[in-house]
Parts: C-alpha cells; structure tokens; sequence
C-alpha cells in the first residue's frame, strides 16, 4: 500500500499514509488546504476506508477540534555537551541485521501513537543513508535508533531502565552541539526521559485527531 502525498478533490489538498494499513489497518491524514474541510475529510475517510483502513487519525486543520485529541507532535532539543557521554557501543544496521532491526522497531512502537510502521523499503533507505544503530555494551543489547546531523530520529530502548544510555550512544554520532528530536505528547514515559537529561520543548509541530475508530 503506498502513501499519496497529494490526494486533491473538489474540497482541497491533503496527504493520505496508507502504508500502514495492511499491517495494522491503521491510516493517517493531513489537511493541506481546505476551504471546506469537512466535505474534504469525509472524502478522505471514505478512500482510507476503500483500502480497509479500520483506524484513522487526522491533522493539520482547526476543524479537526471536534473529534478526540491523539497527542500533539513536539520538537525538543538540547546542548550535546548536556547530554553527556557513554561507555555503550554503537553498530550500524547492515543488510544482515535489518530485519532484526525493523522487527524491533515496529514490535516497541506499535502502541506508541503516530509511530510510523517500518517496512523493506525504510530499511534500505536507512541502510544506504547509515543512519540506524543497534547499541551495545558488553555484549548486550540496549536498545536501537536513527541519527544523522543533529537530529535524533528514533530512540527505542529494550533493557529497562537504558533509555538514557541509547540516547547519548545515538548522540555521540551527531556532528551539530544542538541535538534535535520529535516526541509525542502521549509518549510521557519518553518526554520525562529527555527532560531529565536536559531537553526542552521548542515547538509543537502538528496535533493529531482521532476521525473513526471510536
């Protein structure tokens, strides 16, 4: 099921992602431009229902206030020098271990809310970007994530208790002092952990509505 980053109709534009749902029936939309957007959210609904989306979320318009409130999308950032070193080990994704990687992936973010499921494709765009990590420390298995630049794009720990320590692995290979990162306000568990490490809200970047599967 692929994405249509333009799905435009007599109502306005918006984005549908719908590469989610034969995986877990679950589709998301964002308005673009609407001068009627609930004529345009019912047209979406109805595409995102044709291709057997059971579940779908919304943003990107006030109109959207109406329905129940999924979690808002927050960047955080913080000084690198802040967030400290560790002793933990990085190694990067390789053909051999991308499916254990998505595997975990999608297994720790499948209840998290607006965390995209990962297929074939993702990993070999992560794979030729170099950007994925598994980290290590004596051995064992702390977690994994993507990072490049100055952007922490997935933190998923899968020892209890080494959230912190896969953040600083993933931000020893960042080459900018400001480290970035997105986290939904659902997601408390994780905003607790950043803030404790020294990151601060900057910015909320979209909220998310949840438009049928009440």
């Amino acid at each position: 099921m692929r994405d249509i980053p333009v799905f435009t109709t007599e109502y306005g534009v918006a984005s549908l992602f719908l590469k989610e749902i034969p995986y877990r029936g679950r589709a998301h939309i964002k308005i673009q431009s609407s001068l009627y957007p609930e004529k345009l959210l019912e047209e979406c609904i109805d595409f995102c229902r044709a291709c057997g989306a059971e579940w779908i979320d919304a943003a990107g318009h006030e109109y959207l206030e109406k329905y129940p409130l999924i979690t808002a999308l927050w960047a955080m950032q913080c000084s690198k020098e802040e967030i400290g070193e560790t002793d933990a080990c990085l190694f990067p994704m390789t053909e051999e271990t991308m499916r254990k990687w998505l595997d975990i992936c999608n297994d720790r973010m499948a209840n998290v809310p607006n965390a995209a499921y990962m297929d074939s494709k993702d990993g070999k765009e992560l794979l030729q970007k170099g950007s994925a990590y598994f980290v290590h420390r004596g051995g064992e298995l702390l977690g994994i994530g993507v990072a490049a630049g100055d952007f922490i794009d997935t933190v998923i720990a899968v020892k209890p208790g080494a959230g912190e320590t896969v953040v600083r692995a993933l931000a020893s290979v960042l080459t900018e002092d400001t480290v970035k990162l997105w986290v939904a306000s659902a997601n408390a568990r994780a905003i607790r952990l950043y803030e404790r490490m020294g990151f601060v809200k900057v910015k909320e970047l979209s909220r998310w509505y949840q438009v049928l599967g009440i």
